[in-house]
């Protein structure tokens, strides 16, 4: 009987969340990772095919992160989604973007094939993660220098907590009934990364200040970080996207689906707040 849900990606952001929520919920789960420590761990790799047939082990639904460093993850994962679909893999949840539509470059790729081929595929689209600041690439900055950097302009964006996502996720997977089809997921209020300053500032009780940049400038910083030109060429590209309007906007979906409130990027800090406490000046 295939009652296991298999979680690509299921050491980062949003999978060992999920991973934790399905182990609450006592739902049957196993964590596909190329290093695997935990009892429900099980060595997956998705450039090597002789890991995948354990992986897919009594699995009926399968929570897709595309493979890391990879610009067009399309070709890499069809032959394992295919193996999914032929030995009776109920339903694919892939993990995209808001910015991403069925048919456009990167996930939105995978968005369509799924579409076109999945017996039942759900595609959450979440915006920016809150995490960004807490755990991503903004933490040192944020925590060091009391500074955002960033090409967004006055630009607003409905961050959203990878929590949130990790909780519609697990709906998607387990739930029998629930619909195919994709979900932009973000937080309750639209932010400009102003907004984001205001806010941390509030609560670390330090100041931080949101630097705006041109997109050229930003892609410079990125490159001087130690990005390749072409992905930092890309991020400083998708904050003038921002800066256009591209995410300002909110959605009900996690409200629908989980049945509580998303949690907003005050409070999502709050619980947070120790991680910017070795900031200069604190």
């Amino acid at each position: 009987m295939r009652n296991t849900i298999l979680i690509t990606g299921g050491t980062g952001t949003t999978g060992r969340r999920i991973s934790a929520q399905l182990a609450a919920r006592r739902l049957d789960h196993r964590v596909a990772t190329r290093r695997p420590k935990a009892a429900h761990d099980i060595r997956f790799d998705w450039s090597d095919e002789t890991s995948w047939a354990a992986a897919l082990e009594s699995v009926s639904s399968i929570y897709l992160v595309s493979p890391s460093g990879v610009a067009e993850p399309l070709p890499a994962m069809i032959p394992f989604m295919e193996l999914a679909i032929r030995i009776g893999v109920k339903r694919f949840v892939l993990l995209s973007a808001s910015s991403l539509a069925a048919g456009g470059p990167m996930m939105g790729a995978v968005h369509a094939w799924l579409r076109d081929r999945a017996p039942e595929w759900v595609v959450l689209r979440p915006t920016w993660f809150m995490q960004n600041f807490s755990e991503g690439q903004l933490l040192a900055p944020i925590r060091d220098q009391g500074a955002i950097h960033t090409a967004t302009g006055r630009g607003r964006v409905g961050f959203i907590d990878a929590e949130d996502i990790a909780a519609v996720a697990v709906e998607a997977l387990s739930q029998n009934a629930f619909a195919s089809g994709d979900l932009i997921l973000t937080g309750p209020a639209a932010l400009s990364y102003d907004d984001v300053a205001k806010i941390l500032t509030e609560v670390t009780k330090n100041p931080i200040t949101h630097h705006n940049l041109s997109e050229a400038e930003l892609s410079a910083r990125h490159m001087a970080a130690g990005l390749p030109e072409a992905y930092a060429t890309t991020l400083a590209a998708m904050d003038t996207s921002i800066a256009k309007g591209s995410e300002d906007h909110v959605t009900d979906n996690v409200l629908r689906i989980t049945g509580r409130q998303p949690s907003s990027l005050a409070d999502f800090a709050a619980r947070r707040k120790a991680v910017w406490r070795t900031q200069v000046g604190a």
